[in-house]
């Protein structure tokens, strides 16, 4: 009879020295959970060491993978526009995963993404932990449902509760909203599948600009949902609870 494995804890790997160039550096070498196996190497966080903000998604992609930095493939590139177009210097944020490692499934030549269970998820959440507690950010974007339930528990649900601030001991204010990649697998067929775009701010200035109220391609709402969230984070703290995007 096989034994089942004995789950480990990235807090097994955990360096002496507590930055997080040393975390980055002790990650490498994490074996907690069975995805370094397949993972061509451990994708750390990345950013400003004091950033206000940090963003969370679930695990890095075959981009990632292979250079080692997160965010960098196309989903990546689609978060660095929404914050352009929100005013926001990517490099004044830190972005990261949950996940450390990529998991995926191999079809024909290509490797896809597959999603992390719970037990690697439970495995590599003290790295996620040991990089908010080192950065101290005033906000925790969560990108997608993996990250938000991550940090929200399992009973959050993105759909129903995005661009709500919430109250945490991980940071004075998590938000959750769509991830990227969800956004680049949007339908684009301005004949099935426009909507309108309704975004609600009880704040002054209308995060929507001119998409409010008209019809759009479901794909460019969801762009706009993200830069909305985009934009409203480098307003000052008392505003955040007066800020919902629906």
């Amino acid at each position: 009879m096989t034994k089942p494995k004995a789950e480990g804890s990235a807090a097994d790997f955990f360096p002496e020295r507590k930055t997080l160039p040393a975390f980055r550096n002790a990650a490498a070498d994490c074996k907690a959970c069975d995805l370094w196996e397949r993972g061509t190497q451990t994708v750390f966080g990345e950013g400003a060491r004091r950033a206000e903000v940090v963003f969370v998604g679930e695990q890095p992609g075959n981009e990632e993978d292979l250079t080692g930095k997160p965010f960098v493939g196309p989903a990546g590139r689609l978060l660095g526009e929404a914050l352009a177009e929100a005013g926001i210097d990517r490099a004044q944020t830190y972005v990261t995963n949950v996940v450390k490692h990529f998991k995926w499934e191999p079809r024909g030549k290509r490797r896809i993404h597959k999603k992390p269970n719970a037990r690697e998820i439970t495995a590599c959440r003290p790295w996620l932990e040991a990089e908010i507690a080192l950065v101290k950010p005033k906000v925790i974007v969560c990108l997608g449902a993996t990250a938000a339930q991550a940090l929200l528990g399992p009973k959050f649900r993105v759909s129903k509760q995005r661009g709500e601030f919430i109250e945490s001991t991980l940071a004075p204010y998590i938000v959750a909203t769509v991830h990227p990649s969800s956004i680049l697998r949007a339908p684009d067929d301005e004949n099935s599948s426009h909507r309108k775009a309704t975004v609600h701010r009880r704040s002054e200035t209308d995060c929507a600009h001119s998409f409010k109220d008209q019809i759009i391609p479901q794909k460019r709402f969801n762009t706009v949902r993200l830069t909305c969230i985009c934009e409203s984070l480098p307003r000052p703290l008392p505003e955040f609870a007066d800020a919902q995007v629906v």
